[in-house]
């Protein structure tokens, strides 16, 4: 068949009597392709007179009828083969393979893998189907912070930035969105949590962006670094976290088409709301989600929420009996001389071993846990936020018998009692004040290492006018007292016999950080 050329006009013009040479000219084609033409014409016996009312696709297939293909290759069923390749871990290669045994079993002639390959290719652009040979159903979670973002005017004026969490299902486009306050670490968890809860299960991994909320470490080669609280969640309900390459957005695609298609069904749609809440947004917003995930497809048959219904969702792996709660982590804490470590205002013991070795603190709303290296070595209940100065100790993390380390409350009263009288009374009450000695070496040594810094005589004078202020004086007290020169000012007014005005240079309690029942 020659190159698909208009024939109608050639026909014309040869009815006409034009030469081949001058229809060669006027219509920029070979005399070869219209040598072509003619003979078509001639062997199925057609002239123009027959012809002139037809169009010219009705013409040219009336000269060159389209030829029935016949293969010699066992036909493939592609509507078995897309049914497939949603199912996790199916791949053309296995699929080929299938094929390939079942003719060699029948006796028939499989086609080639790359014969294969295209033959799938054909039949999704011709089906007009999403190519699931990148998205399987229940593989994989998109997740994204939107660029654009919403605001709540608060009743005196004042604008507040609202921004938008973003999680997609590639296969079914299923989307969920949620407003939020900031971009904090602790937000972006509790956006995944509420997430799976949406959709109702796992996937097999996340994909998301290299965030500093989730991600610390994203080298061109050599393993990936997650914060260890993003990891902690990932572990929770066993899912795979994996970071879009560097510079590379289009590794995920739908969350990020996704933003662009929220910016019009949900922020554009809702942007004449004066929002005065963040529960008002989240309200508004649920309801034009729900819209986005309804609409049909222009170009799939089906919505968002029919295809994660009938397809997706089962594809999903359950739930966990508990949901994951939100821990912060602090790293570096050094276990001190009394075995504790301090959280806030309040302290917790480790096992004794473990005195001046760092360790990691993972709290939440419930409970505090301390890892060394990466192992738990104590977990106490977390001491309410209105208490304060308090100690969690557990009999266990205590050194056996009492056994002495390093320090011991004979010879911190030892070094006290050399410094001077005031300056054993404090040591004597930091120790009363505690349940167990060891709870007080750090307190103690505290106070005692400003002699290091101001003198002996000077801690000593400062203890003294403490101990007329303040019922238990501690380290906040006693520097307060040593940086503002008081201790020299009471001294000399000592000397003197002048009594001191609490309003002139000595202060109250309160200045220096606490009170009698301090």
């Amino acid at each position: 068949m020659p190159k698909k050329v208009s024939v109608k006009p050639i026909l014309e013009l040869r009815a006409a009597g034009i030469s081949m040479r001058k229809i060669e000219s006027l219509m920029h084609v070979s005399r070869h392709t219209i040598s072509a033409i003619y003979k078509a014409a001639d062997v199925h016996s057609i002239s123009w007179d027959n012809v002139k009312d037809f169009d010219e696709d009705k013409i040219y297939e009336m000269l060159f009828p389209p030829v029935p293909k016949t293969s010699v290759f066992e036909e493939v069923d592609y509507d078995y083969i897309h049914s497939e390749l949603k199912k996790t871990g199916v791949n053309l290669k296995l699929l080929w393979n299938e094929y390939r045994n079942q003719c060699i079993s029948k006796g028939t002639i499989p086609c080639g893998y790359t014969k294969f390959c295209k033959g799938y290719s054909n039949y999704v652009q011709l089906s007009n189907v999403t190519n699931h040979l990148t998205h399987k159903p229940g593989s994989t979670i998109e997740v994204d912070w939107s660029g654009p973002t919403m605001s709540i005017l608060t009743p005196d004026g004042e604008r507040i930035k609202v921004y938008l969490f973003v999680a997609t299902l590639p296969y079914s486009q299923y989307s969920f969105v949620k407003p939020c306050l900031d971009m904090k670490q602790e937000t972006w968890l509790k956006c995944h949590i509420d997430m799976f809860e949406f959709f109702g299960g796992i996937p097999i991994k996340i994909v998301c962006d290299n965030l500093k909320t989730g991600v610390i470490k994203h080298p061109k080669e050599g393993e990936i670094v997650l914060n260890e609280a993003y990891e902690s969640l990932a572990q929770h309900y066993m899912v795979a976290i994996m970071p879009a390459q560097v510079r590379k957005p289009k590794q995920k695609p739908s969350v990020e088409g996704t933003v662009g298609k929220i910016a019009s069904a949900i922020i554009a749609k809702l942007r004449n709301i004066r929002f005065i809440s963040l529960s008002h947004v989240e309200e508004e917003i649920f309801k034009a989600l729900k819209e986005f995930n309804d609409a049909p497809f222009q170009k799939r048959e089906g919505s968002r929420t029919e295809v994660f219904m009938n397809c997706e969702k089962e594809m999903l792996r359950e739930l966990p009996a508990i949901p994951y709660e939100v821990c912060t982590w602090l790293y570096d804490h050094k276990v001190s001389l009394d075995f504790h470590v301090s959280f806030k205002t309040n302290k917790y013991s480790v096992p004794y071993q473990y005195v001046g070795k760092k360790v990691d603190i993972k709290v939440n709303s419930n409970s505090l846990e301390i890892f060394y290296e990466h192992s738990r070595i104590a977990i106490h209940p977390k001491l309410p936020d209105y208490m304060k100065y308090k100690y969690s100790t557990i009999e266990d993390h205590m050194p056996d018998a009492f056994q002495k380390v390093e320090w011991d409350d004979e010879r911190i009263k030892r070094w006290a009692n050399k410094i001077g009288p005031s300056t054993f009374v404090v040591i004597n009450k930091i120790f009363d004040s505690v349940k167990i000695k060891e709870q007080g070496y750090n307190s103690c040594l505290a106070v005692l290492k400003l002699a290091n810094k101001f003198s002996n005589d000077r801690l000593e004078n400062a203890c003294e006018l403490a101990l007329t202020k303040v019922k238990c004086p501690r380290y906040h007290h006693l520097n307060g007292i040593l940086m503002n020169n008081q201790d020299l000012i009471w001294m000399s007014n000592k000397d003197s016999n002048k009594k001191i005005d609490d309003g002139g240079y000595v202060r109250g309690a309160d200045y220096y950080g606490g009170k009698y029942n301090d």
